[in-house]
């Protein structure tokens, strides 16, 4: 059993994300990238992954991951959801709005309706991105909420976080009580190299104890050689010595950069073929060492550029 990485859902659930897309693909065929979403599952399921993560923000995710848990009978799985962010391009490449974001109790009722069906595999429950400005971590009404579906389905109540203040949301959501207890158990946060923000804060999660997810290992696809970002050319050069090196991909060396940072932590495989995963699984087969780890810290951005640049990246 791979108890280190995970699988995130979003390239599994819909044909389009926020990345770099380094190859063409046609995902217009719905039943054709069912299968292949499916496919990709088990797969994972059988190199010994039993974390995964979703969301109804995902598209086809959350309904393609219960079709497939339906097939198996095995309390080692633990799937995460979240609720928070509805997705509306509807598999339209060309749509102007592919998601919307509502923080509201109405909206927590309304996929948790859906969500719950994951029960009882489903472990961990999330606000999906949470922000200072949705209020969401001082809306008592969904805190009370969270709280009773907590104590009532014995799950994890988690925060996904993403934004150059993501330390900031982190360390407010430690603060909320409900009933004089934290809510908050497990933190899903954007930890690569290029964002090393996180660790401002990594060591109070581990000292309270709360489970840590990392998420966006690979900086959407910003890991790879690309000549529209000249600005990485350097980090580009040293990363094909790593490759070499290990005689792994870029991917791997990231997601173990990752596993090597922060020891305690679920690393999320966004992988959405099984040629990528079995290419990211790699990373559980090397250790880097401390002169490359020290490589690897040194091509550390600020969170202000990191996600001023993301924001500039395209649905596709």
């Amino acid at each position: 059993m791979n108890k280190k990485i995970g699988i995130g859902t979003a390239a599994l659930g819909r044909p389009q994300y926020i990345n770099v897309r380094l190859e063409d693909c046609d995902n217009s065929d719905v039943s054709a990238f069912r299968a292949q979403s499916f496919s990709v599952l088990e797969e994972a399921y059988k190199a010994g992954i039993r974390y995964f993560d979703t969301a109804p923000g995902y598209g086809l995710a959350e309904e393609l991951l219960l079709e497939w848990l339906q097939t198996k009978n095995d309390n080692s799985i633990q799937v995460a959801t979240k609720w928070g962010y509805t997705y509306t391009a509807n598999f339209d490449a060309n749509a102007k709005v592919h998601e919307v974001k509502e923080h509201s109790l109405q909206k927590l009722n309304e996929q948790w309706h859906f969500s719950k069906q994951l029960l009882p595999y489903l472990k961990v429950y999330q606000i999906h991105s949470a922000t200072l400005d949705t209020g969401v971590l001082e809306n008592s009404e969904v805190l009370k909420q969270l709280a009773f579906l907590k104590k009532e389905y014995n799950l994890k109540i988690g925060i996904t976080t993403s934004g150059s203040n993501q330390v900031e949301i982190i360390k407010k959501a430690l603060e909320v009580l409900v009933d004089e207890s934290p809510i908050f158990d497990v933190f899903q946060v954007t930890y690569n190299f290029l964002d090393q923000s996180f660790l401002a804060i990594a060591n109070e999660l581990i000292r309270q104890k709360k489970s840590i997810v990392i998420k966006e290992a690979l900086a959407n696809g910003r890991i790879f050689p690309n000549t529209n970002y000249q600005n990485y050319t350097a980090m580009y050069g040293k990363l094909k010595d790593l490759t070499l090196k290990y005689n792994v991909g870029v991917d791997a060396i990231a997601l173990q950069f990752c596993l090597q940072s922060i020891p305690n932590a679920t690393v999320l495989s966004g992988a959405s073929s099984i040629k990528q995963l079995h290419q990211n699984l790699k990373a559980s087969s090397l250790l880097l060492s401390d002169e490359d780890m020290k490589t690897l810290q040194s091509f550390n951005i600020s969170p202000e550029f990191y996600w001023s640049e993301r924001k500039q990246l395209q649905w596709n």
